[in-house]
């Protein structure tokens, strides 16, 4: 540990990574343009540190150094204490879940090596909710699929709120950005994966009827909630396949399709 540095005031620019934490809009530019982005909470820091991701620093108050003692002893980088009310003004809010971590961004990885090592996959399509994108990332992260990709719109998967959603599945499930939104079905299909296109058109092919040994292989792509997967995409796609759901409901939300599309694709293809 780098050592244990007390904080009084909230403008110390020591702690700046923490300014306005609640600002989403600030935080979504500075974040990505300053290469960090914010770790929340004692089981959220622990799993991006078991994960190997670096940290500019770390910021707790004070009840929080014994039960993190074991983790800070291993961190190289400052660890600034301050009070609740001096937390709260730097954040914007009230901290309660335990510490915060200013992270190094890592460098995103290529998306055709990504999916050629990949055996299924889940992509998203402008779904701009950081809620929806940390559910999704812990969602894949439970079914065991191999990564996860996202349009060029998707919200970031390193905000707070998403990294909170997700328990740290940001931080452990490979994902990248499709650069080239409108090659991607070309990119997918050459690393060998069908192309599924999750929608509820009842004219779609039911998820059950898939056959199992296109399931081993394949990219599962959701749209955002609303609209749903565009025109383009169930066109681009090998096959438009939908969720069987009861009459009189006529969709799920995103989470839930996500969750069910991934558990079917799991179970499916023993």
């Amino acid at each position: 540990m780098a050592g244990v540095v007390t904080v009084d005031d909230p403008a110390d620019p020591r702690v700046a990574d923490y300014v306005a934490l609640t600002d989403v809009e600030l935080r979504r530019h500075r974040e990505v343009a300053e290469g960090l982005f914010v770790a929340e909470g004692e089981k959220v820091v622990r799993r991006a540190l078991a994960a190997g991701h670096v940290p500019r620093s770390v910021l707790l108050a004070p009840r929080w150094l014994d039960r993190m003692a074991d983790v800070l002893a291993t961190v190289d980088a400052p660890v600034y204490v301050a009070a609740e009310d001096v937390l709260e003004r730097i954040s914007g809010y009230r901290v309660h879940r335990g510490p915060l971590a200013a992270m190094h961004r890592p460098a995103l990885p290529d998306a055709g090596e990504l999916v050629r090592a990949a055996g299924r996959v889940l992509v998203l399509e402008d779904v701009v909710d950081h809620a929806n994108v940390g559910a999704v990332f812990r969602t894949a992260a439970a079914f065991g699929l191999d990564a996860v990709l996202l349009s060029p719109r998707c919200a970031d998967p390193l905000y707070r709120r998403a990294v909170k959603v997700s328990m740290g599945a940001v931080l452990t499930l490979p994902w990248t950005r499709l650069p080239d939104w409108y090659a991607a079905p070309d990119l997918l299909r050459d690393a060998g994966l069908t192309v599924l296109a999750l929608t509820p058109a009842p004219d779609a092919l039911p998820l059950p009827a898939v056959p199992g040994e296109v399931l081993r292989r394949c990219a599962l792509l959701l749209g955002t909630e609303g609209d749903g997967l565009s025109r383009h995409w169930q066109d681009a796609a090998d096959l438009r396949v939908r969720i069987p759901i009861a009459a009189g409901v006529d969709s799920l939300n995103l989470a839930a399709a996500a969750a069910v599309a991934c558990y079917a694709a799991t179970i499916g293809s023993p």
